[in-house]
């Protein structure tokens, strides 16, 4: 979110329908959207399937429309996109990300500097 050594801005965004997106969420969504399969991102994140699963059905159930489809298998394979709604959520919560980093670099910057050395 920031270029600076040493610290990072980590937002988590709550929805009023009491869902949730995060770092997290947005990893797997953007491994998602560069793998095209759920089993690949999972393993991508060093997640397991099981739980990359549960998020996608979280995320799916809280917004207007699902942000990831599966695609049957058979002759191409099946796999998993995302849906036009998921690149623009997707690239909604990088834009807050991004925004959030450069207008708060200072204060990061100073966070930082008062920080315990390890």
């Amino acid at each position: 979110m920031n270029n600076d050594p040493g610290i990072r801005l980590s937002i988590r965004i709550d929805l009023p329908n009491g869902g949730r997106i995060g770092p997290g969420k947005a990893s797997l969504l953007q491994a998602l959207s560069d793998l095209g399969s759920l089993k690949k991102a999972a393993a991508e994140l060093g997640m397991s399937y099981p739980r990359a699963l549960k998020l996608v059905d979280e995320m799916n159930r809280h917004f207007e429309s699902p942000l990831v489809s599966a695609m049957q298998g058979g002759t191409e394979g099946g796999g998993s996109r995302l849906t036009e709604l998921g690149m623009d959520v997707l690239r909604l919560y990088l834009e807050v990300c991004d925004v959030s980093g450069s207008e708060n670099r200072s204060a990061l910057r100073e966070l930082a500097r008062r920080s315990r050395l390890k």
